[in-house]
């Protein structure tokens, strides 16, 4: 690797050739503040936050832009550059709704971090209160303008990983703020709820739609029988709230959190995750066997299923016609788990903790209620509100147990479910069990490394029995376009195709924790959350979705057998086409 070598702040540093100044001072543990910078996605020196002094140069510089060269000198700590950004801090304040005690990102804010960090006097340049400007509140998602910093992140995100492009920057000067074109409301426009957009804004202008009233009204009304259950992905994020390091797993802790609450039932979505391996593997054997629509593409991101109906409505048909593990999971809650309890459906209260916005659109979708007309979930929230209620109630996380356990009639879950939340997880999960089930016998090798990774996209070719089963998976819808595309082109040719609407999986779905750009450019989280799931899988007996004892119960006493009738009636689903514009 080129390199070169250039002084910050006196200090003598190595970096590679093409290496920007904010990265070559991260070599020297010197962190440049940044505001609108995030790597691969937004480098476009807007915020002015990072700038600094190069000897020899007119102005001050942008480091999130600026290449380093050889003999280079850098100032990052000067009066002058305190100056300049303490003034850009203030600007930025002075056109913002400085509201942050109620703010849900009060704490967690990286414009008021900036703020304290600098000392700046946020009624310097105005001291008028801004209104809210909220201008989209739907299922999923609220924007509130009057906190936008216009550092054009959200806008970056969706086009750049998500290839949808959706929202971005609408007139000009004093004027400028980010809205879908011609400032139509997000219903009208091809947005897909994956709530990217969310995890990336540094202020509070962009937020999901905070359910936790619905859920304290649940537990509060002694006519509910309130159950909840929980992602794969939420145990290895949940932590991150409360201080403990990136991937950190907290699964004992977060249990023991949801009883706390008052849940009637706590269960693992990760038993529905197994089930869904039952539903989808054997619908992948059908088509292999009778020559149906390949390559069957998963259908456990919803997200993903709408960027399909959307942009890629003809391969509609290839999708599995298998709801989510979430979906799944309320469906047998509102079924099985009534019968055997011997409670009347309608007074079970389903709800979910997802690391996913675009969960909480899936819910309201046609035929996603089973049983009676009733909605299979009542009600999902994030790990961010999930947090939030932890918090409300004053439940101490920290001191929690770490060993509590879900409730057994459906909280025991394979590895190949626990990975689902990291992007080839469910790829690697039902190849485990279709591999053993066309072979006849016990895999030598449980691991399927080749789609594991954080690679946009991963291909491999497996030989079972002497079928040849290709496979590819891609994770960001921009991934998954370039992979549709490539099939319609007749230029791949696969079997099986796994796709998750956000990077890296769930461990980096839109309801996840939000780290600040100081994390995300040089952190990759989506690998840190990912190693979590897999070194459970690891730790684990139990690593394969059709020796779970509790499915072959479900399929021995309820629903028969995959892809029966009454499998179908419950844990299947249709899918529409939609409006690209």
């Amino acid at each position: 690797m080129d390199t070169v070598k250039l002084k910050i702040n006196g200090v003598e540093v190595e970096a590679p050739k093409d290496a920007t100044i904010l990265e070559a001072a991260r070599l020297a543990n010197i962190e440049i503040p940044t505001l609108c910078y995030l790597k691969d996605i937004n480098a476009i020196g807007a915020c002015r936050v990072c700038v600094v002094e190069v000897k020899g140069a007119r102005a001050t510089c942008a480091a999130c832009m600026y290449p380093v060269a050889e003999g280079m000198e850098v100032f990052t700590n000067t009066p002058k550059i305190r100056k300049a950004r303490k003034s850009t801090i203030e600007l930025l304040l002075s056109n913002h709704r400085k509201d942050c005690l109620s703010c849900v990102r009060s704490q967690n804010c990286e414009l008021q971090q900036l703020s304290k960090e600098y000392g700046c006097d946020e009624h310097k340049y105005s001291e008028e209160t801004k209104v809210p400007q909220i201008v989209d509140v739907n299922e999923v998602l609220i924007r509130d303008n009057s906190k936008c910093v216009l550092c054009r992140r959200c806008s970056a995100v969706c086009k750049a990983n998500q290839g949808c492009a959706v929202i971005g920057p609408n007139e000009r000067g004093y004027d400028s703020h980010i809205a879908p074109a011609f400032d139509l409301p997000l219903e009208k426009v091809a947005c897909i709820r994956c709530g990217q957009c969310i995890t990336v804004c540094p202020t509070g202008a962009l937020r999901e739609k905070d359910d936790t009233e619905k859920v304290w009204a649940a537990l509060a009304d002694p006519k509910k029988h309130v159950v909840v259950g929980t992602a794969p992905a939420v145990r290895a994020q949940l932590g991150e709230e409360f201080g403990y390091p990136i991937g950190t797993n907290v699964e004992g802790k977060m249990v023991a959190a949801l009883r706390a609450l008052g849940f009637d039932g706590v269960f693992d979505v990760d038993t529905a995750a197994d089930l869904t391996i039952m539903e989808e593997g054997t619908e992948l054997l059908q088509r292999l066997s009778s020559g149906g629509t390949l390559p069957l593409i998963t259908s456990c991101s919803p997200g993903w299923i709408k960027y399909c109906e959307h942009y890629y409505p003809e391969f509609i048909d290839n999708l599995s016609t298998c709801k989510s593990p979430q979906q799944m999971f309320g469906a047998m809650m509102k079924s099985y788990y009534a019968e055997k309890k011997g409670i009347n459906p309608e007074d079970i209260y389903v709800v979910t903790v997802m690391p996913c916005t675009a969960k909480k659109f899936e819910i309201h979708r046609d035929h996603e209620a089973s049983v009676n007309g009733l909605p299979d979930v009542d009600v999902t929230i994030t790990t961010r509100e999930f947090a939030r209620m932890i918090k409300k109630s004053g439940i101490m996380f920290d001191k929690l147990p770490k060993d509590a356990t879900f409730d057994p009639m459906f909280g025991v879950a394979s590895g190949a479910a626990h990975i689902f939340g990291a992007t080839g997880g469910v790829m690697e999960a039902a190849l485990r069990t279709v591999a053993e089930i066309v072979t006849g016998k016990p895999l030598e090798k449980l691991d399927f490394n080749d789609v594991r990774g954080t690679k946009g996209i991963k291909e491999a070719t497996y030989d079972l029995a002497g079928t040849k089963v290709r496979v590819a998976v891609a994770s960001g819808t921009k991934n998954a376009a370039i992979l549709l595309d490539s099939i319609k082109e007749g230029k791949a040719q696969y079997e099986f195709v796994e796709i998750m609407a956000c990077p890296g999986g769930c461990v980096n779905g839109g309801g996840q924790p939000q780290q600040p750009g100081s994390v995300r450019n040089f952190t990759d989280i989506r690998a840190e959350r990912a190693k979590a799931l897999y070194s459970e899988d690891e730790a684990m007996t139990l690593r394969k979705s059709h020796e779970n004892p509790v499915i072959k119960e479900v399929y021995d006493t309820f629903l028969g057998k995959p892809g029966s009738h009454k499998a179908h009636e419950l844990l299947h689903t249709k899918y529409t086409a939609r409006p690209k514009y």
